[in-house]
């Protein structure tokens, strides 16, 4: 099994107010946990950079174009209260990002790897059809998604979510397409606020939410009860993930209580159900993290499973 990781010296370039959680020392973690010896058959490619035009796969021209002329030549440019902004490096970042996730999906479904991960910030799954939100511009995880469909034919893609902030974003940009299913784990309450039980979509969004101070049992039930339940009955061609390691249990923005070892158990659930459905073929972009040392921790246990098979 050939597992890529797609990364870009430009992923620590995205610059934030002093004190945001969103900030290039994450990438530069990433960046150490897979520098291990144990990970020296990654096959390592550096993110291409997308064409404007893939982004209007799921977000609006008014939105992309608005987007591309708020960008600014110097200082910051916000675009959801304090949350979410732009400097002079972040176009540039977030375009390769979505052209690091295309190029995953690409690998896959070529047959050049079996699995992938992109390391690139910052997130995406807030990210709405017209609106940037939760430190997110583009929607990284969709955009892959409708790529896999428009490009390679595929007709049933499964995104699941672990990161501890539920993916409003892709939710909405999927809500009445059933050609998606969308499954999330994620505290609740906590923001954006959606993620309820009861967001059903076309029957095609599994909403598993956790309380504060869930830990490993609850994953490990809200995967066996709805997650893997609802992936197996879709029987998808390709599984994409939103790997956020912010529930981990030092996370500053969530009160959740996993260990690298949980995320670990999550991505063989994930893989197993991959070889059941779509010949393992599994694509997994970086959401959140925002505790150094527990981001190290938990990407290393992702990135081994996927290396594993």
């Amino acid at each position: 099994m050939t597992t890529m990781l797609i990364h870009h010296e430009i992923f620590a370039a995205h610059r934030t107010a002093a004190g945001h959680p969103e900030r290039p020392d994450r990438y530069r973690a990433v960046e150490m946990a897979l520098a291990q010896s144990r990970f020296d058959d990654l096959l390592r490619v550096e993110a291409e950079l997308a064409e404007l035009d893939v982004t209007r796969y799921v977000h609006s021209n008014a939105y992309v174009d608005a987007l591309e002329a708020a960008r600014p030549t110097d200082g910051f440019v916000y675009l959801d209260g304090g949350d979410t902004m732009m400097e002079p490096s972040t176009w540039e970042v977030v375009l390769r990002g979505v052209g690091g996730t295309l190029q995953a999906v690409d690998s896959v479904l070529d047959g050049t790897a079996q699995n992938a991960f992109v390391a690139c910030r910052p997130p995406g799954h807030h990210a709405e059809t017209e609106r940037a939100m939760g430190f997110c511009l583009f929607n990284n995880i969709s955009i892959g998604a409708r790529h896999a469909q428009l490009k390679h034919g595929l007709s049933r893609v499964a995104i699941v979510d672990f990161d501890v902030h539920h993916g409003n974003g892709t939710q909405e940009i999927f809500y009445s397409d059933g050609s998606v299913v969308y499954a999330s784990t994620h505290q609740m309450p906590l923001f954006p606020g959606t993620g309820a039980t009861d967001e059903t979509g076309v029957g095609n969004i599994f909403n598993a939410p956790l309380r504060a101070g869930d830990g490993g049992d609850e994953l490990r039930e809200a995967f066996r009860d709805r997650i893997i339940p609802a992936v197996d009955r879709f029987e998808p061609e390709l599984i994409i993930v939103s790997a956020g390691f912010d529930a981990h249990e030092r996370d500053p923005l969530g009160s959740l209580s996993m260990t690298a070892d949980d995320f670990g158990w999550a991505t063989r659930e994930l893989m197993a159900a991959a070889e059941r459905h779509c010949e393992g073929r599994l694509v997994s972009v970086l959401e959140g993290g925002y505790d150094l040392q527990g981001l190290r921790e938990s990407v290393s246990a992702h990135v081994d499973e996927l290396v594993r098979g």
